[in-house]
């Protein structure tokens, strides 16, 4: 599960290019402890970004959770955990920030929980033992701890956490809104999902009726208000897939939410929304928010 597409891979690891560099908070380093992510069982220690707008606070937060990169090459090499461009869109509404690089990805410490068990045959066919549940399972505990650090932050609004996250961060955004953790007030999917491979098998994922379940799941115990985003163009998902899993949500009883299918990304590949596609999503995260009361 990708980052960040191929072409944007290189940028992503790099300084934020100035044009969107400019007008944003410095970062400032964090580390939050995750129990049991170590190394036989002891605490990892996970490295976030954290960015708040000018003033005192206290401000409302949004939680990002990452995607997943390809090779551990990809994943160790992360610096920049939220995407500066839609970092932009959250600190001009007046909101701080944070991302956590959980175990397994940059210099965050402890072993990579994550691992899907499938493998790709060159014929495009996904073999061995996909679990999508152990890597949704495994990123929500770290958002979960990153929640709770948040709202021990005198400059947080405690109240007004919005978790947000891209691919299997947005799958993992929905598994931490079927658990509620005190304080959030919603969340909000990109492309979520897991198993996806646009090389060898284009809008065919790996197993989609093991996450049509896991969806089916995590909707019996979801109350919160969600939004998700996919663009017909994704190749990881392709275009129908998304709203099987989106009905199974819905179906199981989740409350408050809605699926947007936007307009094709011009992008080649539709996972790339949230990195380039703000023109498709900003009116609709716009529209979330104010009916969140923010």
């Amino acid at each position: 599960m990708k980052l960040f597409s191929s072409a944007l891979l290189a940028a992503s690891l790099m300084v934020a290019p100035a044009a969107f560099a400019q007008g944003l908070p410095a970062a400032s380093s964090a580390t939050i402890p995750l129990k049991g992510a170590g190394f036989f069982g002891a605490t990892a220690n996970m490295e976030a970004e954290v960015f708040k707008p000018a003033g005192a606070g206290p401000f409302p937060v949004m939680v990002y959770a990452h995607g997943r990169s390809g090779t551990p090459q990809e994943r160790l090499a992360l610096r920049e955990v939220i995407p500066r461009q839609y970092l932009e869109f959250w600190v001009a509404r007046g909101f701080a920030a944070v991302g956590v690089a959980r175990p397994g990805y940059g210099r965050t410490s402890g072993i990579d929980r994550e691992i899907p068990g499938h493998t790709w045959e060159s014929s495009g066919r996904c073999a061995g033992s996909f679990n999508p549940d152990r890597v949704a399972d495994a990123a929500g505990a770290a958002i979960v701890a990153t929640i709770d650090w948040v709202r021990q932050q005198a400059w947080a609004k405690a109240g007004a956490v919005v978790v947000t996250g891209n691919s299997v961060g947005g799958m993992t955004a929905v598994l931490v809104g079927s658990r509620a953790p005190e304080g959030v007030l919603g969340v909000i999917n990109f492309a979520g999902g897991v198993g996806g491979n646009p090389s060898l098998a284009p809008g065919r994922s790996c197993s989609p009726e093991k996450l049509t379940a896991l969806f089916g799941k995590l909707g019996a115990s979801s109350r919160l208000p969600s939004l998700w985003l996919y663009a017909p163009n994704d190749l990881f998902w392709g275009p129908e897939i998304p709203k099987t899993w989106y009905a199974a949500f819905t179906d199981a009883g989740a409350q408050a939410s809605a699926l947007t299918m936007t307009s094709p990304l011009p992008s080649p590949d539709g996972h790339d929304l949230i990195f380039v596609g703000r023109a498709l999503w900003e009116p609709h995260v716009d529209g979330f928010l104010k009916n969140l009361g923010l």
